[in-house]
């Protein structure tokens, strides 16, 4: 039974192949990428097929220096009640490489 909802549920970023995250272990992720220094952002799209999930809108700017957990989280639970049809996923941006150092999705 579980091996059938495996297979039929789209896959989005990173974490999408485990169930679904608890507030704590999302808290939990932000609080890591703020650590590492990373810069902090949420984004949301509309659902629907994958090729929607290539375009994903900016919710605000990135958080630039951002290093407090509960402004993150208030971000990601703010733009989740302004789109609450749409996926909202976190992205924190590596300042040093360049690149997304994390991206996942929260709120499918």
């Amino acid at each position: 039974m579980t091996v059938q909802a495996y297979k039929s549920s789209l896959k989005y970023e990173t974490f999408s192949y485990l169930p679904p995250m608890t507030p704590e272990q999302v808290r939990r992720q932000v609080a890591y990428t703020i650590a590492q220094g990373w810069n902090p952002a949420v984004e949301h799209t509309e659902r629907g097929t994958p090729a929607h999930v290539s375009y994903w809108y900016m919710w605000k700017l990135p958080l630039f220096g951002e290093q407090s957990v509960d402004a993150v989280m208030a971000e990601i639970e703010a733009c989740h009640r302004a789109f609450p049809d749409h996926l909202v996923r976190y992205v924190a941006y590596d300042n040093y490489a360049q690149s997304q150092g994390l991206a996942f999705v929260v709120h499918r």
